[in-house]
């Protein structure tokens, strides 16, 4: 069984697709960590009874730092950690004590559309400014720079009939809905093997 951790800065979507169409003789959703009390994720994860940290690199009362989230981890022996919409970056301490176990979703197909501030609405603002005629999602590793890690899968959508960013947006979403629960269901067979710089998903 695969246990992860999920982090989430939102409404949680994406987490809730994981927890519904992933098997869960499969999957173990040990943690969902937040940056913010007050975001739909977090009441999804409390009204399932998945345990929640909030955390943040400053002192905050009811907040753990990375420090204490990577021992925790650690000592959880966790297999995977998902960004699923988390907003802040992640140190890079963090990174290199899970090189190789931390992905993130990203809704634009890198590397078109990464890198800081590229989250968001912002995403697919630039997206629509730029009248492009696909976008789509891109799950890929966390190295030390945003959206700059391998690339593990994408999948694109036709937006050239959006008249908005909010459309694009709810076109891309659709998608990453799709791309993620299979993804993470294939980490969870052992399927997605890393061979030096290339990635293999095996059918």
């Amino acid at each position: 069984m695969l246990k992860i951790a999920v982090f989430v800065s939102g409404r949680g979507s994406n987490l809730k697709q994981v927890f519904f169409k992933v098997p869960k003789e499969k999957l173990a959703i040990l943690y969902v960590i937040s940056d913010k009390q007050d975001c739909g994720a977090v009441k999804f994860a409390e009204e399932n009874n998945i345990p929640v940290f909030f955390v943040s690199d400053k002192v905050k009362e009811g907040y753990v730092d990375y420090h204490f989230l990577l021992n925790k981890f650690l000592k959880s022996e966790i297999d995977l950690i998902l960004l699923a919409g988390f907003l802040k970056k992640i140190p890079d301490n963090f990174v290199d004590a899970f090189d190789g176990k931390l992905i993130n979703i990203h809704p634009a197909l890198l590397p078109k559309y990464g890198g800081k501030g590229m989250y968001g609405l912002n995403v697919h603002r630039a997206v629509f400014d730029a009248k492009e005629k696909f976008s789509g999602a891109s799950i890929h590793f966390v190295n030390k720079i945003y959206d700059d890690g391998k690339i593990i899968a994408q999948r694109k959508v036709d937006v050239s009939n959006a008249k908005s960013p909010e459309e694009i947006a709810e076109l891309v979403l659709q998608v990453e809905h799709e791309l993620l629960p299979g993804i993470i269901e294939k980490f969870c067979d052992n399927k997605i093997i890393v061979d030096g710089g290339d990635i293999k998903i095996i059918d």
